[in-house]
């Protein structure tokens, strides 16, 4: 993202194919994917025909009304979900925000390098685009809320036919909140658990509603398939006027859920989605609206007695089971938007435009499936409010159309920054692209937005809300980020203290968590100033969150020298994409141990080598990957590890610390090339500090404004994120070190 790019220090991204999963995989996903992505987009029949014609449209002789709407319905779904999950992509797409440096210098002198140029120039542009960004997240945030409440909903109010007209609406809500609380219950067994429940329930579902669409198309109208003519669209508005234009509100439901095939990528491969939806779930869906559309073209008189919707449609001897399958089905259909609000709430997260909370990886075969327990248990409260607070399907309908077209148009104008930045297109194509796909959702927010009192302001007042909490976090963390730049120490600072340090340095390895990738934090000389005892190795860590969605392990860690050799301090920079999972403490331990070792074996005096980067202190920082990445690279083996079940014995010597305390560890490098004696001798120091243990000093911030801030700084900051501060969590990496190994150096910011 463009306003994050000033606060990342990026080092050479290779370009690699991504690995193609095996059918089986793929397949194994698509009917997965049928249960978590798209069980919400299945469920749209129950409640499209009910909010379309709740706008006082009055059926004609013609059927013009009833032909319009499944027209618009038709050409809706194939234009947004169909059109736009056809195979148009590469799989090296989900690299192309991996910027290389040859890519730079070929594309300064077009139109996307100059508005790259000029939107990093101008801070409040990058405002605005972070604005429009954060809406569009908190308005799919919104419809979290929305969809499951809607989805229950409708599918509960079947119980009008066996129940009086006066009794069921006592019925539906107590249900209702029933069935939300039980799904929201489900979350924590993970995706992969509830995929493989929830498939088979869609399946059951999708051919339940397909096969009633044929019976109605051949039992009261074949001719429907004469309204998929793009002309009776034009027919419906021309008669309808102004009651039509409203009505498209209700026709937008028809695309609800689309956006979680989009949002759950990190659940599920992009061919497995494409798989399911073209195969499966588009065809059945088109069959469901068109056997509605049949029935209703024939039985005018119906809507005098129930609303029309998909029940009156059901033949009355198999009303009941298919009651049953719409309320699981409905279930299931929350599931897929959920799902989507765990997945954008942790790449915002990353990004640092979110506040943090707990992710449980549900599974470790597929990285991407997350649960957020407060999330999860926020999302149920909000859907029970809005279902006791309408309790009504038309006002539920406007309030999810809204947060949905505003979801879709806020990606389109994104997208079309993407085209030119990102994939260096023709603006002519971007243009091109908004002016299609934004005429088409300009249409429908047009007609959700007039429907403001009667429900729209729902997923307005829920998006402001996050917007606000977003936006001050994002504000409060950038600021920060400054105030450290600002106050790191020089290297002058350090060189004057010479090797020593001008304290006494003890055995072990001190891990100094930052936020910065270059020069020496403030937390240092305030530890090291107030308490003259320190480490005999020094790494100064980083873990930062790169707008990229995954870094290859081989790509893992930037590692370099903090002044000269003898001082023994080093700088790692382990980066991870958004929708990469952090290893366990242990691992990543060895794995940062063994990189500062691998980085020690390979180093060369004077010589700036290909993969490395320059710091504005002159730091040379080099790309080493985890030891799993590099199979010639050194090795760590700790207490009774075998060395023979990891590399020939013939291929490798060891290096062994003179004394063995109560750990111990071995260092396994190969044969070639040969180690000088100085790099020996420091690998020896690094073996023996790591066998006296790491001790972790983490930095305990409390943010302040300055003086002569303006009033509103100071309540976004001394109250706004110093609340969210203290009521979130703290960094994943600081939750998973050993507390007894901890030690916290507080400091107050002035921003």
């Amino acid at each position: 993202m463009v306003f994050r790019a000033s606060m990342d220090l990026e080092g050479v991204i290779r370009s690699h194919p991504i690995k193609k999963d095996s059918w089986k995989t793929v397949l194994t996903l698509a009917y997965q994917s049928l249960g978590v992505v798209y069980g919400d987009l299945s469920t749209s029949p129950l409640y499209v025909y009910r909010s379309t014609f709740a706008e006082d449209i009055h059926l004609s002789e013609t059927n013009e009304e009833i032909y319009g709407v499944l027209s618009f319905v038709f050409w809706t779904i194939t234009l947004v979900p169909l059109f736009n999950s056809l195979p148009n992509c590469q799989l090296a797409d989900e690299e192309l925000s991996e910027y290389t440096k040859d890519g730079i210098e070929s594309n300064k002198r077009n139109i996307g390098w100059r508005l790259k140029l000029t939107l990093e120039k101008y801070r409040v542009l990058q405002r605005l685009l972070l604005v429009l960004a954060l809406i569009g997240t908190c308005m799919v945030i919104g419809d979290g809320v929305l969809t499951p409440t809607i989805s229950v909903f409708s599918a509960v109010s079947g119980m009008q036919f066996p129940f009086p007209k006066e009794q069921h609406r006592y019925v539906e809500v107590p249900v209702a909140c029933i069935i939300l609380v039980f799904l929201f219950a489900l979350q924590h067994y993970g995706t992969h658990r509830v995929g493989f429940l929830f498939a088979p329930i869609v399946i059951t579902w999708l051919f339940c509603i397909s096969a009633i669409g044929v019976y109605n198309i051949f039992c009261w109208n074949p001719y429907v398939y004469q309204a998929l003519s793009p002309y009776y669209m034009y027919k419906f508005l021309k008669k309808t006027q102004s009651k039509g234009w409203m009505s498209l509100g209700g026709i937008l439901l028809c695309i609800t859920g689309s956006e979680a095939m989009f949002a759950d990528l990190g659940h599920f491969s992009q061919l497995s989605i494409k798989i399911a939806f073209t195969c499966i779930v588009y065809p059945s869906l088109i069959l469901a609206y068109m056997g509605q559309a049949a029935y209703i073209s024939k039985n005018h008189d119906i809507a005098k007695v129930h609303p029309i919707g998909f029940y009156v449609s059901v033949p009355d001897k198999i009303r009941w089971p298919v009651l049953v399958i719409a309320i699981l089905a409905a279930v299931v259909g929350s599931q897929a938007i959920i799902t989507g609000t765990f997945s954008i709430i942790k790449q915002c997260s990353a990004l640092g435009c979110f506040p943090r909370v707990k992710l449980v990886h549900t599974s470790s075969k597929k990285h991407g499936q997350i649960y957020n327990p407060e999330i999860n248990w926020t999302l149920m409260l909000l859907c029970l409010a809005v279902t006791i607070g309408f309790r009504d399907t038309k006002r539920m309908g406007n309030a999810a159309g809204l947060a949905i077209i505003t979801g879709m148009l806020v990606t389109t104008c994104l997208m079309s920054l993407v085209i030119v930045l990102c994939w260096n297109r023709s603006i002519f194509l971007a243009i091109s692209f908004i002016f299609f796909f934004g005429s088409i959702e300009a249409l429908y927010f047009s007609a959700s937005l007039i429907k403001f009192l009667e429900g729209a302001w729902v997923p307005i007042a829920l998006s402001f809300i996050f917007l606000i909490v977003m936006y001050v976090w994002h504000y409060g963390t950038l600021k920060k980020y400054e105030f450290d730049v600002q106050s790191k120490v020089s290297i002058n600072w350090l060189l004057g203290l010479g090797p020593g340090l001008g304290i006494v340095r003890v055995k072990g390895i001190g891990l100094i968590h930052t936020e910065l990738v270059s020069g020496i934090p403030a937390i240092f000389s305030h530890f090291v100033t107030n308490l003259p005892a320190f480490h005999q190795v020094v790494v100064f860590l980083c873990i930062k969150s790169v707008p990229v969605p995954h870094v290859r392990p081989d790509e893992r860690f930037l590692v370099g020298r903090v002044g000269p050799k003898e001082y023994r301090l080093y700088r790692c920079i382990a980066r991870y994409g958004y929708r990469d999972i952090q290893k366990d403490d242990n691992e990543f331990e060895k794995d940062l141990v063994c990189s500062i070792a691998e980085f020690i074996r390979s180093e060369r005096p004077a010589v700036c080598v290909v993969g490395t980067e320059d710091t504005e202190n002159g730091e040379k920082l080099t790309v080493v990957g985890t030891s799993s990445s590099n199979v010639e690279g050194i090795r760590l083996c700790e207490d009774d590890g075998s060395i023979s079940e990891m590399v020939g014995a013939s291929e490798l010597r060891e290096i062994k610390p003179p004394e063995m305390p109560r750990k111990r560890v071995r260092f396994v490098v190969p044969e070639s090339p040969q180690i000088d004696m100085d790099a020996r001798q420091e690998l020896r120091e690094l073996m023996e500090a790591r066998e006296a243990g790491l001790a972790f000093i983490m930095g305990h911030s409390y943010v302040r404004a300055k003086k002569g801030s303006s009033l509103m700084k100071k309540i976004v900051i001394n109250f706004g994120y110093d609340f969210l501060r203290r009521n979130f969590r703290e960094p994943t990496f600081s939750l998973s070190i050993p507390y007894a190994s901890t030690l916290e150096v507080g400091m107050i910011y002035y921003v």
